[in-house]
């Protein structure tokens, strides 16, 4: 068995441990239909997952969020997305396999997400993800959220894993600053929910990879 680079391991949750655009489509979707708009392919949205609700409602309606009526949209939106938030959401490929030998090897592991902990609770307990994660840190534990180094700060504190010891996986610039600012190692996950505009190989991670099956070779010597 091959030993663990690191002594614990985090990930962001949207489009880097979890392909939930399948879900945000369908609860889009829905609410496009409600207003009699028409409906948007899953390829449409997956770049706007990175900006969270905001983003989708903006796009999606072609409404700033300064308009009068974004906060109802956005509103009814996150109602609909609770109902189905882990109807098709999974990991990403390869990813059952490096928790497993994550688990084997007693590395703990960890989340850190700028989704509030109501939708990032129940995403976990109905995939029930084994070995469970050791640490969620959401925007309602923080007082700053990434790329502040803080997020990051408390998941090590929670595994009890110094963060030079210690790396940070995520698909947006943010991340990679956030695990940087807190001195952990860092990988950006370029098959994530990339924005047009954003190149990865311009965030300054430590590694890049443009398949989840990749990390596997990352994390483990």
């Amino acid at each position: 068995m091959s030993p663990a680079k690191y002594k614990a391991v985090l990930f962001d949750l949207d489009g880097t441990l979890l392909d939930t655009a399948p879900d945000f489509t369908t609860s889009i979707n829905q609410l496009l239909e409600r207003h009699q708009r028409p409906t948007l392919t899953e390829n449409d949205i997956r770049a706007s997952i990175t900006h969270g609700s905001a983003g989708l409602v903006s796009q999606a309606f072609f409404c700033p969020e300064n308009d009068a009526n974004f906060e109802t949209l956005r509103a009814e939106f996150l109602d609909i997305y609770f109902v189905h938030l882990a109807q098709k959401t999974c990991l990403f490929p390869g990813l059952a396999n490096l928790l497993e030998a994550l688990g084997q090897r007693n590395i703990p592991w960890g989340i850190v997400t700028n989704k509030p902990r109501r939708f990032t609770q129940a995403i976990l307990e109905r995939l029930d993800l084994q070995p469970a994660p050791q640490s969620v840190v959401c925007p309602d534990d923080v007082t700053h959220n990434k790329p502040h180094p803080e997020p990051v700060l408390l998941a090590c504190k929670q595994l009890g894993v110094a963060t030079c010891d210690s790396v940070f996986i995520g698909d947006h610039l943010r991340d990679i600053e956030s695990g940087r600012n807190a001195g952990t190692a860092t990988i950006a996950a370029a098959f994530g929910y990339i924005d047009t505009d954003e190149r990865p190989q311009d965030w300054a991670a430590d590694y890049l990879v443009d398949d989840s099956r990749q990390l596997f070779d990352l994390i483990f010597a």
